[in-house]
């Protein structure tokens, strides 16, 4: 069996392993990056873009900002549609000027392998069956095979980045984990076209045939959704009556300006909020997907995936600088105070927006009688822009 050692052992190529294994090494802490799939492979997942002010900021700290910063679309608002009508939620107003940047997930990943191959960074691709050893001793370690060959990597510390399927999570005690959940009874029914977007904002559209979104990933490059049930398939749409569907649920202003085009990728995603806690056991770590999960209404996936490296880089960098564990302690802590209130955002916003196929009548109005508070709610405009931008760290 081969052997090596590092400081940190990352599980997972992703957005946050990525990120964490960046910000470490520019403090000087080494790191080895351990991955299931090959680097094409990871590159290939299309991923949602809305990106928190806070997530934009570390990013340019972490020295992979300058591409963000030139090709992506700063955004001060967003749209609601409902009731044939429009909601302009201002975001930059009531948060003292905080935007979010629109600048796709596959980019930033992109961005981040470039920045670890230029500094030398360590990442295992096509690590099979890794598993972490003695998670609750002080000497931790990951066993994997890779080209047939058995390998050992020993390390102070393990970071599960690995997503919701991943090891990670299933390597803690069954005993120590809680797991929260709710699967909500539809999906969203994605496709991304070369073609110009509808609006220079995203529009969320509240209709009663069912929630649509209108997003983009460039000037050139747009991504819609509309919901649709969870047993759908995407055989059953081609792109006629996608674009037939979508134009339905927008408003008529919005629907009349919409460029139609071949769809370059289809597919179905359901709809999930997850937590589990503790976010830590022994020396494993869980951070991102591995961690929770929320549904995309309101973009807080890789958000919370960045609000988590945040916290998690600190408390190494602490235990590694000054010898000070207290980061370290509190991480599962301060990092799922942050993930309960933004679960707490997308989950109001999934309810908010969408059709729920056991609500009535009186579920109904209360949907809509929500919207017109908020269009009508100055405070409450500003709540849902506080969310939208990100909650700070702390």
């Amino acid at each position: 069996m081969k052997s090596e050692r590092t400081q940190v052992g990352i599980i997972g190529a992703g957005p946050s392993g990525l990120l964490l294994s960046q910000v470490l090494h520019l403090e000087g802490i080494d790191s080895v990056i351990l991955e299931r799939r090959t680097q094409d492979y990871v590159l290939g997942r299309i991923r949602a873009g809305v990106l928190e002010q806070g997530l934009a900021d570390m990013l340019r700290q972490a020295g992979v900002g300058a591409r963000m910063d030139a090709e992506g679309e700063v955004h001060h608002g967003f749209d609601i549609a409902f009731g044939g009508g429009r909601l302009h939620i201002d975001l930059a107003g009531p948060t003292g000027g905080k935007t979010v940047m629109i600048y796709g997930q596959t980019e930033i990943t992109r961005d981040l392998f470039a920045a670890r191959e230029r500094m030398g960074g360590r990442i295992v691709h096509e690590a099979e069956d890794v598993t972490p050893h003695d998670i609750d001793g002080d000497a931790p370690y990951l066993t994997f095979s890779r080209n047939g060959e058995n390998h050992r990597l020993d390390c102070d510390f393990i970071a599960g980045c690995d997503g919701f399927h991943g090891v990670s999570r299933r390597s803690m005690p069954a005993d120590v984990l809680k797991t929260y959940e709710k699967v909500y009874p539809f999906g969203w029914l994605g496709v991304l076209s070369e073609t110009p977007p509808v609006s220079e904002e995203l529009i969320y559209a509240s209709h009663d045939r069912g929630f649509a979104l209108c997003s983009l990933r460039s000037r050139v490059l747009s991504r819609y959704y509309v919901q649709c049930p969870l047993d759908d398939d995407v055989a059953n749409w081609p792109d006629e009556k996608f674009w037939n569907e979508l134009k339905t649920r927008l408003p008529a202003d919005a629907a009349a300006r919409l460029v139609t085009g071949p769809s370059i990728e289809k597919s179905i995603a359901p709809l999930r909020s997850f937590v589990t806690e503790p976010l830590r056991h022994g020396r494993l770590f869980l951070a991102g997907d591995a961690a929770h999960i929320v549904p995309p209404t309101g973009a807080k996936g890789l958000n919370l995936a960045a609000s988590d490296i945040f916290f998690l880089s600190r408390g190494l960098i602490a235990h590694y600088r000054q010898d000070d564990d207290r980061g370290l302690e509190t991480y599962s802590a301060k990092a799922l105070a942050r993930v309960w209130k933004a679960e707490r955002f997308s989950w109001s916003m999934t309810k908010l927006l969408h059709v729920f196929p056991e609500d009535g009548a009186f579920d109904l109005k209360m949907q809509r009688a929500e919207l017109d508070y908020l269009a009508g709610s100055s405070v409450a405009q500003a709540a849902m822009a506080e969310n939208y931008v990100g909650l700070p760290y702390e």
